[in-house]
């Protein structure tokens, strides 16, 4: 099967040697991209589950902790990332779901495309959605704790933070959805591999709301930023075979 999907690979590459090579790769992208945003914006089932979960522990561990203004303030930046960290969970569930049921990855992956397209594609979608959550429940979370969430920096943390994530979590996710129960197996795999980026960007914001200065929490938020850029290339190496086997 490998041999007849390189011989077709190879031979539609030479039939579109006329395309910029770049341009091409992109277009897929942008493709796999717009097919995930469309079927979610008819659906509306991935973005609502999200939203919902992320309220209901916001609320649970906002109404449990009985506690006062200056402890509140010290635990809300955990307890935002266990609500980023299990939604963008819920959510990498899904990044295969819809293919996989409907039997659609097969024949993407008897096209003629580099199959890193499919993985950059999902990623992309799947930050997306992870991002619109952030973007509603962290104006959430000012109103209920009354933290200034809305830093430049600490944004930004979010922002890196949620892409190291996700992206591990994408390609994690093409070992887990050949399993029968992926939504147990994709955790196992995930919590150990994402630890590192959890505990820096955790760390990193609580000094950011805290009101610390660069050299308190540069070395968390260098280990963020070194964590995405290996993540990136320890993904581009291993999508193909992860991704035939």
């Amino acid at each position: 099967m490998h041999s007849q999907i390189n011989t077709m690979k190879s031979s539609a590459h030479n039939s579109n040697d006329n395309l910029p090579k770049m341009g091409r790769y992109w277009s897929i992208v942008k493709a796999i991209v717009w097919k995930d945003l469309n079927i979610e914006m008819r659906k509306k089932t991935l973005v609502s589950a999200l939203l919902l979960f992320s309220f209901m522990v916001t609320l649970i561990f906002t109404f449990a902790l009985e506690l006062d203004k200056s402890t509140r303030e010290n635990v809300a930046v955990g307890v935002l990332w266990v609500t980023f960290v299990f939604s963008a969970t819920l959510g990498l569930n899904q990044t295969f779901a819809y293919e996989k049921d409907q039997g659609s990855l097969e024949g993407m992956l008897l096209s003629p495309i580099d199959y890193t397209t499919i993985f950059v594609g999902k990623f992309i979608s799947t930050y997306i959605f992870v991002v619109i959550v952030e973007i509603i429940v962290i104006p959430m979370f000012y109103i209920l704790y009354g933290i200034p969430l809305f830093s430049p920096i600490f944004l930004l943390m979010v922002l890196l933070g949620s892409f190291g994530y996700t992206l591990v979590g994408t390609l994690l996710a093409t070992i887990s959805m050949r399993t029968r129960s992926r939504e147990i197996m994709l955790p196992i795999l995930l919590f150990p591999v994402s630890m590192p980026i959890v505990i820096a960007a955790v760390q990193c914001s609580n000094a950011i709301i805290s009101g610390a200065n660069w050299n308190q929490f540069s070395s968390a938020f260098n280990l963020v930023i070194v964590y995405d850029i290996i993540f990136i290339g320890v993904a581009i190496m291993t999508f193909d075979y992860l991704i035939q086997e």
